[in-house]
């Protein structure tokens, strides 16, 4: 059973950052840590970050599956100019 997330100010996160580290991996508590009651970062289990990059990753090769299949389908790559306007890069 995990602990209820928390919000704790940054000023207050570096004086107990150990307390908030054995916290999220010992009860499973993330901790968002803030200034002036914006979130700035998440102190999270490391379950759950391996977790959220497995996804990713998983998302990311999924997509790169679709591509390939696209334009072994007859597709056009688009061009990295392209790709860079889209992205507003």
């Amino acid at each position: 059973m995990s602990e209820p997330a928390a919000e704790l100010p940054i000023s207050e996160a570096r004086e107990s950052l150990a307390d908030v580290v054995s916290r999220a991996h010992y009860a499973g508590r993330i901790t968002y840590v803030t200034r002036r009651g914006q979130r700035l970062a998440a102190i999270v289990p490391v379950e759950l970050a391996e977790a959220i990059e497995r996804a990713e990753d998983a998302a990311d090769v999924a997509a790169a599956r679709e591509a390939l299949a696209r334009i072994d389908a007859g597709d056009a790559p688009i061009p990295l100019a392209e790709l860079r306007s889209e992205l507003g890069l």
